[in-house]
């Protein structure tokens, strides 16, 4: 069996989906992309595609090794997200072709249903309550929310307060038994977030997400020794070396995305190399049904799993959604908060096809908003 053809598709709401077809027919699925820089990640994964046609699909982790290491330069989101989704469709096919779930070729699951959460927004204090209260009513045992819009550099009480006023709003309707996590998003200082944890401790959020920007990893080990808050990170970052960094500052929560982090294959090392410092793993997710299917692949497999995201009714999918490109949807069919285990082959998700092809003749251009401060100055986004 050789590889025969790639294809990629650039579908909405921000997507890019890549189809990986063997001369025998079996075909795989993967999602390699950067969100606002999807057209650069595609021109990644046509190079590396000059490499893979006419090799043996199941020769996955030489394919890695090579994509990854092969290049002089390499490293960094474009070229880790095109071989994420690549290394996602060649998981697909080997579960195809030996007729079981990718989590079966890891070892073999360690639980039979993934909690999820849903994403009830937060920059807008006004709409808190209700989306949350929506989410606990469809079921979800625990929402995510972002911690403020624009934040100065250093805020004032009022800042903070409405900070605090937007998380108590969420805990009030999820009571104690349900969770809430807070997504700083980088948008913090490091004064801000020293200023914010101690006031949103009493409300007991699950994590609190990217306090700091990726590049300010040397600042966090004071801020982890300043809380009880579990600290999560890494939707930005790429590679084991990344995330030993973050892991040895005594964060508790590894976030890698399927689709940037050199895909099953890296995040797999990443989960065990979390589980030696005594870290949890929740796999960032606000993409679509590909990058899903492989997270939930990965949390049935792994024992340090904590939960996972996913993006059905995020408010980036206006012109699509998480089911917009699948036959099936019964793979995220959420049952009281949970997604439960399937022994569907490969990744576990069957793409509709014609759908996909159809999007991609509309395409899209989505980029990520450009904030600034009222001074005109850049603001963190």
């Amino acid at each position: 069996m050789r590889i025969a053809r790639i294809e990629l598709f650039l579908i909405p709401p921000r997507w890019l989906f890549c189809r990986i077809e063997t001369d025998d027919g079996v075909v795989g699925w993967g999602e390699p992309v950067v969100e606002g820089r999807a057209e650069v990640v595609r021109a990644a994964v046509e190079v590396f595609a000059e490499y893979l046609i006419g090799q043996d699909p199941l020769r996955i982790e030489d394919h890695w090794q090579v994509l990854s290491k092969g290049g002089f330069y390499r490293g960094g989101p474009i070229l880790s997200s095109a071989l994420a989704g690549i290394d996602q469709a060649l998981w697909d096919i080997a579960g195809k072709t030996y007729g079981v779930p990718v989590h079966a070729l890891l070892g073999g699951p360690v639980r039979d249903k993934v909690r999820v959460y849903a994403w009830v927004g937060g920059d807008e204090a006004a709409s808190i309550a209700d989306a949350v209260r929506e989410q606990v009513e469809a079921g979800f045992t625990a929402v995510k929310m972002n911690v403020a819009g624009r934040m100065p550099p250093i805020g004032t009480k009022a800042d903070i307060s409405a900070v605090v006023a937007r998380l108590s709003a969420a805990r009030e309707v999820l009571g104690p038994e349900r969770d809430v996590a807070l997504d700083f998003h980088g948008r913090l200082s490091l004064a801000n977030a020293r200023r914010v944890l101690p006031e949103i401790a009493p409300l007991h959020p699950l994590f609190v997400e990217e306090p700091l920007l990726p590049e300010q990893a040397q600042l966090l080990t004071p801020l982890v020794r300043a809380t009880a808050i579990p600290i999560a990170c890494g939707e930005r970052i790429y590679d084991r070396p990344g995330f030993l960094t973050v892991l040895q500052a005594g964060i508790s929560v590894a976030q890698p995305d399927l689709s940037h982090a050199g895909g099953v294959s890296e995040v797999r090392r990443i989960a065990a190399l979390a589980e030696t410092f005594g870290a949890y793993l929740a796999p960032h997710c606000p993409l679509g049904p590909v990058a899903l299917a492989a997270s939930l692949q990965i949390a049935f497999a792994t024992p340090n799993f904590l939960i996972q995201e996913q993006s059905r009714g995020i408010h980036y999918n206006s012109t699509a959604d998480l089911l917009s490109y699948v036959i099936d949807p019964a793979p995220f069919r959420f049952i009281d908060g949970h997604a439960v285990r399937s022994d569907l082959p490969g990744l576990g998700v069957t793409i509709d096809e014609a759908a996909v092809r159809d999007a991609d003749r509309r395409g899209h251009s989505w980029r990520n908003p450009i904030w600034r401060h009222d001074d005109g100055s850049f603001a963190e986004w």
